[in-house]
């Protein structure tokens, strides 16, 4: 049965939430007290799901009896972790790639005991010292992706296959997040990465948000929706209020609530069924109380954008998805 206003997935993300206390000390070694207060803020704000996005939590990095008390955790406060976001870890960083894929591998394995559905990663990298100047980090140029390297692309295909084959072995999605300037940075590079994989479990997170942000000329969000969507498995949501004056150059780009910025949401997803979306959402935004407006974001896609009820027409999507999940044999035989 497919998914309806009603019971669709949607977790919020934890970026607003920070990944040390006052005192220093990691979150990750932090008593049980300290998840259970930011697990319990999220579900005061009427999110029944949290997307563990790993700049809080690092789910890769506990040990097997923190992970246990971090599942238990969540259990008694009553909120699901249905996704791992691994940011900023990419598989082709000169010098760090290799503890970033054994980072990657844990996060799957971490990801399976906490009976996870999805693993999200990318190949965006650190923000450099420049970027943590700005107020807004994307208004300066990061870390690129070297265009037209086949060796390093046949890097990223290889690496990105393995953690696929690992978690179709568990039973995993993985979910790839587009990122400027990464070969995960326009829809035809994404869509390309995700064919050369040829894994059934692995497919897009078309966070389309850190693309249109940009002050610089960008792709058309349509024109994204319509050639990423095919190949997506899960959907990072959030939207940007967009200015352009090409004339002059200037580009300006805002967070903004996602049905008030450029792109329309009510759109893009009746473009996302017809082509046989089901995974499970987050909504995200950054600025102000972030945690509010994404819960603000959940309350518009119930109101206004997911279907309200199950008889509505689905297309067939190119990847697997979310409970739809076959058996892991068969995910990595494609």
């Amino acid at each position: 049965m497919a998914y309806t206003a009603e019971n669709w997935p949607i977790t919020a993300a934890l970026l607003q939430f920070p990944g040390t206390d006052a005192q220093g000390t990691h979150i990750n070694d932090a008593p049980e007290s300290a998840w259970a207060e930011v697990l319990q803020e999220v579900k005061d704000a009427g999110f029944a799901n949290a997307d563990l996005t790993d700049s809080w939590v690092r789910p890769g990095d506990l040990s097997a009896a923190r992970l246990a008390e971090f599942k238990q955790t969540a259990d008694t406060v009553g909120i699901g972790i249905p996704v791992i976001s691994a940011i900023r870890r990419s598989v082709i960083e000169a010098g760090n790639w290799e503890a970033n894929l054994a980072y990657s591998h844990r996060t799957i394995d971490a990801a399976a005991e906490l009976g996870c559905e999805v693993v999200s990663f990318g190949l965006h990298q650190a923000i450099t010292a420049e970027q943590q100047k700005q107020l807004w980090f994307w208004t300066v140029e990061g870390y690129k992706d070297p265009a037209g390297d086949k060796e390093t692309w046949d890097k990223a295909v290889t690496r990105l296959r393995e953690l696929g084959r690992h978690a179709a072995d568990v039973g995993v999605l993985l979910s790839l997040e587009m990122y400027e300037d990464t070969y995960l940075g326009t829809a035809d590079s994404s869509v390309q990465l995700v064919q050369d994989i040829g894994l059934a479990n692995v497919g897009l997170n078309p966070d389309l948000g850190n693309l249109i942000r940009l002050h610089r000329p960008i792709e058309d969000w349509r024109e994204m929706v319509a050639k990423t969507l095919p190949y997506s498995n899960y959907w990072h949501m959030k939207n940007y209020i967009r200015d352009e004056d090409v004339a002059r150059d200037t580009y300006v780009a805002m967070p903004a609530p996602m049905e008030s910025g450029l792109i329309n949401y009510r759109e893009a997803f009746k473009v996302a069924l017809s082509v046989g979306f089901q995974g499970i959402l987050c909504t995200e935004h950054y600025g102000g109380d972030g945690l509010s407006v994404t819960a603000s974001n959940q309350d518009y896609l119930r109101r206004q954008v997911l279907p309200k009820t199950d008889g509505y027409a689905l297309g067939r999507s190119q990847v697997a998805q979310g409970r739809q999940l076959p058996a892991a044999a068969e995910l990595a035989s494609a």
